[in-house]
């Protein structure tokens, strides 16, 4: 059996990403800068008001394997979707990109292929609509005890956290990874989502996970409080490894009581869409070839950078040569 440095399981979604201004985004009632979980007549809907849509690959943590993947690392994404032309289209762009997609399309799924609606204003601020389809269906039985078991990296994903079966599914697939000697992390997602879910997050955090990446708003919802230092202290007491994201204050990283803070370039972004994922593929690649973590954090800023560049939430250039022009590899 195949191993593989670096497993996401993770909602498959196809971006759909459109620019539109403040006026439209007030006209359609989408909220701004957030992400908003829809039904199927809403996405229908705002799918067919997109101008100049470019289709993509997507979800959370499929972006940041697609990423680490593009960087060199043997990695697989284990996700459903149903055996219709997106499901077939997002299977097939996961595998040319050079990661594994281990589950093949549903045929006769119960929900068509989910997909999510991103509008990118001006600012490069991105408004997510997402009807998530058959992909929040993911169960303990598609996660193959063989591809959790040889992973040296498992990354899970917060927003499958909506439905118990997810839970479970996470649950099992961090056991087996451990039980094969790897490593097991969480994407946190959302504020939203820790809210719904906040006493299963931190019992798999301290009981289950060996590190945790997330941005302010996310560490500070675990504990509920506005002080950021006091949730990374909180969140530090029951997790080995802290990776917190903090814009352009750069990134804050607590491993056995040490601190490490990491600056990054602030840079005026043409779409912030997948920044937070690309910065834990670099950080993932990383430590998945043996760096210090100041080191991948210093990848994962050059990767997250990247990103915000451009239109898009994977990257459309060779970073591993950016990589190398700063030293880093």
């Amino acid at each position: 059996m195949k191993t593989y440095q670096l497993v996401g399981i993770g909602n498959a979604v196809v971006d759909v990403i459109s620019q539109a201004d403040d006026n439209f985004l007030e006209l359609m009632g989408i909220e701004k800068g957030i992400m908003q979980l829809i039904e199927r007549d809403r996405g229908e809907v705002l799918y067919a008001a997109m101008e100049g849509r470019v289709q993509t690959p997507g979800g959370s943590v499929a972006n940041t394997i697609a990423g680490a993947g593009a960087l060199g690392l043997d990695a697989a994404f284990i996700g459903r979707v149903h055996d219709d032309a997106l499901g077939r289209f997002y299977a097939d762009a996961m595998n040319e990109d050079g990661v594994d997609f281990v589950n093949p399309p549903v045929p006769g799924g119960e929900l068509p292929t989910s997909r999510s609606m991103i509008f990118v204003s001006p600012d490069g601020e991105r408004s997510m609509n997402t009807y998530l389809g058959i992909s929040s269906e993911l169960s303990s039985k598609d996660v193959p005890n063989e591809v959790a078991g040889n992973s040296q990296i498992m990354f899970l994903e917060g927003y499958l956290f909506d439905k118990e079966k997810g839970k479970a599914a996470f649950l099992e697939a961090a056991r087996d990874c451990h039980k094969g000697g790897g490593k097991t992390g969480i994407a946190i997602s959302d504020p939203f989502c820790v809210e719904r879910h906040r006493a299963d997050f931190l019992l798999l955090i301290e009981h289950e996970l060996d590190f945790v990446i997330g941005n302010e708003d996310e560490i500070k919802s675990l504990f509920e409080t506005s002080d950021l230092e006091e949730a990374l202290a909180k969140t530090a007491e029951i997790c080995p490894l802290v990776v917190c994201t903090r814009s352009g204050d750069g990134v804050s990283i607590l491993h056995d009581g040490a601190r490490i803070n990491v600056p990054v370039e602030k840079i005026v972004p043409v779409d912030a869409t997948g920044a937070g994922d690309q910065f834990a593929a670099g950080f993932l690649y990383g430590m998945a070839t043996g760096r210090d973590y100041e080191t991948c954090a210093k990848i994962g800023n050059v990767c997250a950078r990247e990103v915000i560049s451009h239109i898009g939430p994977r990257p459309d250039t060779n970073v591993l040569e950016l990589l190398r022009e700063e030293g880093l590899v």
